[in-house]
Formats: C-alpha cells, structure tokens, sequence
C-alpha cells in the first residue's frame, strides 16, 4: 500500500472513530455513517477493520458498554436505564444482556462493588502496582468552564504501549513544519480503570495556530467539547497518570457529588515526560463534571 494511501485510510478511519465516540449516546446509522463521509458501506468497513483491527459494530458495542460502566460508578443519582439510554441503548432489557457479558456481573452488582476486583485485575494484567507512592487525597480541584480547543492529533491504541514513539512522531512533525508555539495535550476517550489499558484510545495532540496548511494535509483533527470541567494540576512521574486518573474515578467522583458524561476527559502538559529523559511530567488533567 502506497504511504499516501495509507494516510488517506488512517484519516477515514480516525473520523469515523471520533464521531462514534461523539456521538455514542445516539443511535448511530450504518448508512447515514456511509453517507456523511461520502464513502461506500463495504469500503468503509474494510478500511475501519483494516486500521484498527475490528468492525465498526464491535467497535459501537464496545465503547457503549465501557462508557455505561463508567457512568453507574461516577453517576450514583441516575438509574441504570437513564445511563443505559445515555450511552444509547434503547432498549433496557439488550442493554442488561450485553452488559452481563462483557463484565460477568449485572448493572446492579457492578455498582455494588464488582468494579473493583475487575478493575484491579487490569492493573495487574499490565503490571501496574495498585498502591501509589503519591497521596492525591490531598488535591483539590479547580471547578471552570473550558472551550472548545482544537488539535492535530496522531491515535494510539494504548495507554501505556508505544506512546513514546507516537509523542516522537509528533514532536518530528512539528520540527519539521518548522512550528515553533505549541502545546501537547492528551484526549482520554476510555477510562482505563475498568478498560484493558492495551484497547484504550490514547489521542496525542498538537495544539497550534502555525503551519495549519501543512498539518491539515498529514493529520487529522479534532474539537474538544466547551463545558464545565474539575481541573487538576499533578506532578509525577511514568506509571504514575494511570494511578492518578484510578483515583479520580474510584474515589473523588464517587465521593464527591459530581457526575460526569461520556465526554472524554483530557490533559495539558506543561512538562511532557515523553520528551525529557528524567520521564516526570506536569499536567492539568480535565474531567467533565455536572451536579
């Protein structure tokens, strides 16, 4: 396959895949899908499969249940049928079905504690330890409205595999465009505390003004969504985000009387550990947040 082509099916891919996690609490229509990306249904399935090795339904199916799973933990005032129809299930009795075979258990027994023997399986499955050497009872988060930010992005399936050589690429493109004021940010489209690390959606993202000719035409792009976000500033180091964002889920929300959405959460860097030998990092992580 010629490069140009694969960066053609890499973009064609990645849209598709943004507007499933965009749109994931609606109905999403195979045929509609085809034709706002003007691209033949088979093609478009081939090309999908191709790029990140399952079908598009598999894909819908999957995000759908992880996002609900997040949201019974995060979402203690809604009910399972208001969480279910958020993540765009129509149908309570198929939502409890799918759910009970993706994680062994049903809604109800998730939220009563069955969360937390699978989420300490997939720490352990990616030999992450369970007890951090940071204490983040003591942080406290800034409550503010945040607008959209718009970013150039390269996808990695992972949340720990491979992302150094994906900031690498990165960071070369923007050497190469000669792009001199720039931000790095991470969009975190899955929560890895009840997903397996290896399948999360890792977005990297350049956040910039120059060069938008020359970025357009190699990377795709995306729009964070505006809203009310709990910010965090956080120092550390490696392993030390995924124990981080562990906490944000399976104790501040659920302590707290915040939900949240199936938007996506992300962060900023201020230090990027992928770009320095020491590995720390400096961050403001982004979750969104009602009450």
């Amino acid at each position: 396959m010629k490069k140009s082509t694969l960066q053609k099916h890499t973009k064609i891919a990645n849209d598709i895949m943004y507007y499933i996690y965009t749109h994931i609490d609606t109905h999403i229509d195979i045929e509609d899908l085809s034709h706002n990306f003007d691209i033949d249904k088979f093609y478009m399935h081939k090309i999908f499969k191709t790029i990140f090795g399952k079908n598009i339904y598999e894909s819908i199916k999957s995000i759908r249940l992880q996002k609900a799973a997040s949201l019974l933990l995060t979402n203690k005032y809604s009910t399972i049928s208001e969480i279910a129809n958020s993540c765009g299930y129509s149908s309570h009795a198929s939502f409890i079905k799918a759910f009970k075979e993706r994680f062994h258990c049903t809604p109800k027994e998730w939220r009563k504690g069955k969360y937390i023997t699978y989420s300490n399986a997939i720490l352990k499955a990616s030999h992450i330890g369970l007890e951090s050497v940071i204490d983040f009872s003591s942080l406290t988060p800034e409550i503010l409205t945040m607008p959209s930010i718009e970013s150039y992005y390269i996808r990695n399936s992972g949340y720990i595999y491979n992302l150094k050589e994906t900031w690498q690429k990165l960071y070369t493109l923007a050497l190469t465009s000669n792009i001199k004021e720039y931000t790095t940010m991470a969009l975190l489209h899955d929560n890895p505390t009840i997903t397996d690390l290896k399948a999360c959606q890792y977005i990297a993202c350049l956040v910039t003004r120059e060069q938008k000719e020359i970025l357009s035409t190699k990377l795709p792009k995306f729009k964070t969504s505006e809203g009310v976000y709990a910010k965090f500033d956080l120092k550390g180091e490696g392993e030390d985000l995924i124990r981080f964002i562990h906490w944000v889920y399976h104790n501040w929300l659920i302590n707290s009387d915040y939900e949240t959405s199936t938007k996506p959460s992300y962060l900023i860097y201020h230090k990027n550990n992928f770009f320095n030998s020491s590995n720390t990092f400096e961050i403001s992580y982004y979750v969104p947040i009602s009450f």
